[in-house]
């Protein structure tokens, strides 16, 4: 609907330009890439349903559409908590497939603005599945603050206005967040150390090498598996080696035509578990001097949209 009413519009361009800016910050507020588009369309609606004269009396228009997305966001973010109440088993992060992969999904002619929402979010470490998992767990100001202050590099006065606190009441907002983001990024490893490792447990997953899974994985590990009800997952996390590899282990049991493939995941090396032309499960890792540490693996089919289109669009050309 957007679309149809920006076509012809003299700003069009502007629009067009701050789109996937919107986008990026809707994602990284939510977590959905779902939600995301919805809000960013709500957001265009709101502008469209102003008159002209309201319209010209606004003096930053980019300004004002991103302080309507960003209320928008913390109405989500709040109702969003109470919806995690009920949800079954743990509810994690929808998963991105890479710009590449998503590409695929697009039509050779599209112009830039229409393209794939993937390709409309910038892909880098701060929409990692890591982060967003740390950024669920902090209440919507403190998102909302961190966010936009050190991912989009908003001052504390511009958020303030957004969410209705002092700047420093979002300056300790924001320092907080971070705080939780830099202990949740304390060991890193770099992006090859991150795909051997990825290799080697896709290997030892896929011929059931239990002895091989365990030594690949931290004593400590979690993981956790996302079903929403729909399909089957462990509903609480999943903690040491042992539990795990045999969890992993019983999944190809149970599932041996799984075809295990190595992609990137929210910019970071990943797994996508495949059956015909299926997508059953998107696995993301950290890793930890060599081994991995956590495991999150979404298998509700209402977050594998995108990349049930990506695979399917991939495998037909």
């Amino acid at each position: 609907m957007t679309r149809g009413i920006e076509e012809g519009n003299p700003q069009l361009s502007t629009v067009h330009s701050e789109r996937s800016r919107l986008l990026g910050v809707a994602y990284r507020l939510l977590g959905s890439a779902s939600e995301a588009e919805d809000v960013t369309q709500e957001t265009y609606l709101r502008w469209y349903r102003l008159t002209p004269a309201e319209r010209d009396a606004v003096k930053v228009p980019a300004a004002w559409r991103t302080r309507v997305l960003t209320r928008i966001c913390i109405d989500h973010l709040r109702s969003a908590r109470a919806r995690r109440e009920v949800y079954v088993g743990e509810w994690l992060p929808e998963p991105l497939p890479d710009a590449d992969l998503a590409r695929s999904t697009t039509l050779p002619r599209e112009s830039a603005a229409h393209r794939d929402p993937v390709e409309r979010v910038t892909l880098d470490e701060s929409v990692s599945m890591a982060l967003l998992v740390v950024l669920e767990k902090m209440t919507p100001a403190e998102r909302v603050s961190f966010v936009l202050h050190d991912v989009f590099q908003y001052s504390f006065n511009e958020i303030a206005e957004m969410v209705g606190r002092t700047p420093q009441a979002c300056r300790q907002l924001a320092s907080s967040a971070r705080k939780r983001v830099q202990d949740a990024r304390s060991v890193t490893t770099s992006p090859g150390e991150h795909r051997r490792v990825n290799d080697a447990f896709k290997d030892a997953w896929v011929s059931g090498n239990i002895r091989g899974l365990m030594a690949l994985l931290n004593p400590d590990v979690t993981a956790v598996t996302d079903g929403g009800g729909v399909v089957s997952a462990a509903v609480e996390p999943l903690t040491g080696h042992e539990q795990v590899a045999r969890f992993f282990v019983d999944v190809m049991t149970r599932q041996p035509d799984l075809r295990v493939r190595a992609v990137t995941v929210n910019s970071e090396p990943g797994l996508v578990g495949i059956v015909g032309d299926k997508v059953l499960s998107v696995v993301s890792t950290v890793v930890r001097d060599g081994r991995i540490a956590s495991i999150w693996a979404v298998r509700n089919p209402e977050k594998l949209s995108l990349w049930e289109t990506a695979i399917a669009k991939e495998t037909s050309l």
